[in-house]
């Protein structure tokens, strides 16, 4: 049998990252209803993720860095027509549209956490606790739930974006995982176990 030659792709704070996140962001979704510790304290680890991956976007390894996955409109549908008429285009790193989805989940999950920072801060808690913005949410905001005895206007605005914001999030990370499986088939190599390992084989 011939032996398969690697290259190393992943570096261990981009593998690090992405399973960390994987584990977080789910611990994160389903205890979002219970409003416990455990929610919070998953939102704070995401956050710190998110500020990683964001510097070493910029700094890190060569396949970690923006500037080797961000590709143009006409890179990423060609990489989808390769991909369609299943004949793609190999990358050693992120391929177009993988790239763009990176970017989509990194906005996405920004939001999640800004939004879930506005509903700790309308609560009271946190480093946004009585800011400007949690101050205009209430202005804007129906004024129904004044009264009620439970969530505040603001809390109730904030809630919801954050809610939405993860509810897009969890859809676009199972086309993710689906784009994940249905690239491993068409290119023939195990891009699950690469970014366990780190290396993809080399063509």
């Amino acid at each position: 049998m011939e032996h398969e030659e690697l290259i190393k792709v992943w570096d261990i704070g981009v593998r690090v990252f992405h399973w960390s996140l994987v584990v977080l962001f789910f611990i994160a979704y389903f205890t979002g209803e219970d409003d416990s510790l455990v929610h919070i304290y998953a939102g704070y680890a995401i956050i710190g993720l998110l500020a990683f991956r964001i510097v070493w976007g910029f700094i890190g390894t060569r396949h970690a860095r923006f500037s080797d996955f961000i590709y143009g409109r006409a890179a990423v549908l060609g990489y989808a027509s390769s991909l369609i008429r299943r004949r793609p285009i190999h990358y050693a790193g992120h391929n177009p549209v993988g790239g763009l989805m990176v970017i989509l989940l990194l906005v996405l999950l920004v939001g999640i956490s800004w939004s879930g920072l506005e509903v700790y801060g309308a609560q009271g808690h946190g480093p946004l606790a009585g800011n400007s913005m949690t101050m205009i949410s209430t202005a804007v905001a129906d004024d129904d739930h004044e009264g009620s005895g439970k969530d505040s206007p603001a809390e109730k605005f904030w809630e919801e974006i954050h809610e939405a914001f993860s509810n897009v999030t969890l859809f676009f990370v199972l086309i993710h995982f689906s784009g994940v499986i249905v690239t491993s088939l068409v290119h023939r190599e195990n891009l699950i176990r690469a970014m366990i390992t780190g290396y993809k084989q080399k063509r």
